[in-house]
């Protein structure tokens, strides 16, 4: 496990989907002492077939492991490939074919980030990419919420999100920036071949910097009265039209 980062999961849904990964990558699981029968049924059966080491803990112990009262009775920590860096994003953006990357423009929320990276992970994206100044890290909320697939995305900082838009651009990836005024419906856009879709911050939208490295802005048809969706909404809508059509 040399080179690879320790995180807390917890919660029923996130650490069934990493026992049904294999145990390769956990150093142990936290169980509760008292699990109930129906909680303890659902996970019994992967830990029996996963050869994990398995620590009983009391209520109160797994809420200061976790920091909150909400972990369902059990928590993993887990050893994932770190984070890359800007040199590491290009080296493994070098080895792929037609990638799909989904740019996150300054999101701080952990629940929004995390549902982006579950929806980032089945609809087969190759790359997340954050920018390393206001935006949020991976947490046991984030690791909760995205069920298993913060340890398995793989996930890059950059220190400059405008610069690396360019350099994406250098290498025949086309950058489509999201945003209420663009000029085309995302239906409309041609979203197959090498492709980062950038998505800007709750409420705030894409920066005017990153806004402005964007080849072209695609727009959702909005037929309500709300004017805007959930940033993690949004991504699910995006990604799977594009593997729709990367699938056609």
């Amino acid at each position: 496990m040399n080179n690879r980062t320790r995180r807390l999961v917890y919660g029923i849904q996130a650490v069934s989907r990493l026992l049904h990964m294999g145990a390769a990558h956990l150093e142990c699981v936290y169980l509760q002492q008292d699990l109930g029968k129906t909680r303890l049924g659902r996970i019994m059966p992967l830990l029996e077939s996963c050869s994990v080491k398995v620590i009983g803990c009391s209520a109160s112990d797994l809420e200061r492991k976790t920091g909150t009262p909400k972990h369902q009775g059990v928590a993993a920590v887990t050893c994932t490939a770190p984070v890359m860096n800007e040199r590491q994003a290009k080296e493994y953006l070098g080895n792929l074919t037609q990638p799909l990357i989904l740019v996150l423009d300054g999101i701080e929320d952990p629940r929004n980030f995390g549902a982006c990276l579950r929806t980032a992970d089945a609809a087969g994206v190759d790359l997340v990419v954050l920018g390393r100044s206001r935006t949020v890290s991976i947490t046991p909320v984030v690791s909760k919420v995205a069920v298993g697939a913060a340890e398995v995305q793989p996930i890059a900082e950059v220190g400059n999100l405008a610069r690396f838009l360019a350099y994406l651009q250098d290498i025949g990836v086309w950058v489509v920036g999201t945003d209420e005024a663009g000029d085309k419906l995302l239906f409309d856009a041609d979203l197959t071949g090498s492709l980062a879709i950038v998505m800007g911050a709750e409420g705030q939208g894409l920066r005017r910097l990153t806004k402005e490295r964007c080849d072209f802005l695609v727009r959702l048809p909005m037929q309500g009265v709300v004017e805007s969706l959930n940033i993690s909404v949004a991504a699910g809508i995006c990604l799977y039209e594009c593997l729709r059509q990367r699938s056609a």
